[in-house]
């Protein structure tokens, strides 16, 4: 299923900022504070961003003191229950900081308020919330915001999914040298376990010419590697009616002058194309990295979960890709403990892993998600049967990785500087393929380029010196 894209009109943006500038006015020269926590994925941390860019239109500072912030915003994840019940926990804390100051402002939005049971609950069981808004619906954030400040009645716009796309919304970025870039919001694959079609509905794509020209600003302002986000980028373009791949946006921004890295995430193997690994091999600023979720490694797994594909399928996927980037760095998702998985299943999963020797992996355990096909299917497995199976899972993996790692040491790999390791003195690092590199230099390093001679590894990072 498909929806017609629908682009909002660019005065309703402006429309959207002159409130804004009203707001700023009418603190009359006070500096107001506001607080934003983002659960769950990379869009999510980006969608945060053009909350933040909003309240700072507004003359909003922030802060991470939500006793101390006159709105606290809660950008919320419904991918796994664990997300979802700390987002629940953490508001009725918030009862506290609402008493102390009963002008505050509390705001849920996210995947998790496109949910109606979710939206019932907050009504009766979290009065304190001042604000619902469903990603659909960031774009209007400051009118919704005026809306709840001025009439003093709780506002709920969970949002409708009609198609609708917005250009020109501000950001705050919270990195200076890494910028999330989304070119594509929804999906329309309807894994069985999966909630996002759900919630973010289907793919409407952006066009393609406002997306290098928010990749050539990014350069400009001196970021160094840009994360091209979409549910499945595989899919960019298809909606547009000037029809374009995601190999051809690649190379489009590949083409921009400067010195930066084109990463992007995430892709489904049923889309990704041989046009795409040609594009990751020529474009010489493309991460030789791709992420590609296998979720099971069962035949009878993958049918039930609704992927489109099997695992010869996905191993040919994989036998492609690396004959085109021989090096390149190959990760994956896996859930363990879907409905009905045996033990057969499971192994069919490990001799998978064993034979496609992934870099590295993201495991989960099964999370049931209400309104999901997956939710209504019997799982006659315990808990702790699923959690012997990850941790299987996860103690051949670690292998794996170590013994990838260890390929690396006498190599010299240029690298980003990112950030500041967790040890004194020491910094964080990424090689082109995305790898984790810790090193020991100066701060002044980040966000620049070095080589660095890797000396030693461990499941996890290399580390090097830089040469």
């Amino acid at each position: 299923m498909s929806i017609k894209r629908k682009e909002i009109p660019a005065e309703e943006i402006e429309k959207q900022l002159a409130i804004c500038a009203e707001l700023r006015q009418s603190f009359e020269g006070a500096v107001p504070l506001a607080l934003v926590d983002t659960y769950g994925c990379q869009q999510n941390e980006e969608d945060s961003e053009k909350i933040r860019g909003y309240l700072v239109e507004m003359g909003y500072e922030m802060t991470e003191d939500e006793f101390e912030a006159d709105v606290v915003i809660l950008n919320t994840c419904a991918v796994r229950e664990h997300a979802e019940m700390r987002v629940f926990g953490n508001l009725g804390a918030l009862t506290h900081t609402k008493k102390k100051n009963p002008n505050q402002i509390i705001a849920v939005c996210g995947c998790m308020v496109q949910q109606e049971h979710v939206v019932e609950k907050i009504k009766k069981s979290f009065r304190h919330v001042d604000l619902v808004f469903g990603p659909d619906e960031l774009w209007r954030f400051p009118e919704l915001l005026y809306s709840a400040m001025s009439r003093k009645k709780r506002v709920f716009a969970p949002g409708s999914g009609d198609g609708r796309v917005a250009e020109g919304v501000p950001h705050l970025r919270s990195d200076k040298v890494r910028a999330w870039l989304s070119i594509m919001n929804g999906c329309n694959n309807f894994c069985t376990y999966c909630i996002v079609p759900y919630t973010r509905f289907r793919e409407r794509s952006r066009l393609p010419e406002e997306i290098v020209k928010e990749a050539r600003q990014l350069v400009a302002e001196g970021y160094k590697e840009i994360t091209l986000l979409g549910q499945n980028v595989n899919s960019y373009g298809l909606d547009l009616e000037e029809k374009i791949s995601f190999a051809e946006l690649i190379r489009r921004v590949n083409d921009i002058e400067g010195d930066f890295i084109i990463r992007f995430m995430t892709s489904h193997p049923k889309d990704a194309t041989q046009e795409l690994f040609e594009a990751m091999r020529d474009c010489e600023k493309c991460e030789k990295h791709l992420h590609l979720p296998l979720q099971s490694g069962s035949d009878r797994i993958l049918k039930a979960m609704n992927r489109y594909y099997d695992s010869e399928k996905y191993l040919a996927q994989v036998e492609k890709v690396r004959s085109f980037i021989p090096d390149i760095v190959l990760t994956t998702d896996i859930i363990v403990g879907f409905p009905n998985e045996t033990d057969e299943d499971f192994e069919d999963t490990l001799r998978l892993i064993e034979k496609v020797k992934f870099d590295a992996m993201f495991t989960f355990i099964y999370s049931k998600r209400v309104g999901t096909p997956a939710a209504e299917m019997p799982d006659p497995f315990t808990r702790e049967k699923k959690q012997r199976h990850f941790d299987r899972l996860i103690e051949a993996q670690n292998a794996i990785s170590e013994e990838k790692h260890r390929e690396y040491i006498g190599k010299t790999l240029r690298v980003l500087v990112d950030g500041r390791d967790k040890e004194e003195g020491v910094l964080t690092a990424r090689t082109n393929g995305g790898r984790l590199v810790r090193i020991c230099g100066d701060e002044g390093l980040i966000g620049c380029f070095v080589n660095a001679k890797i000396t030693d590894c461990n499941t996890w990072a290399l580390k090097g010196e830089i040469i």
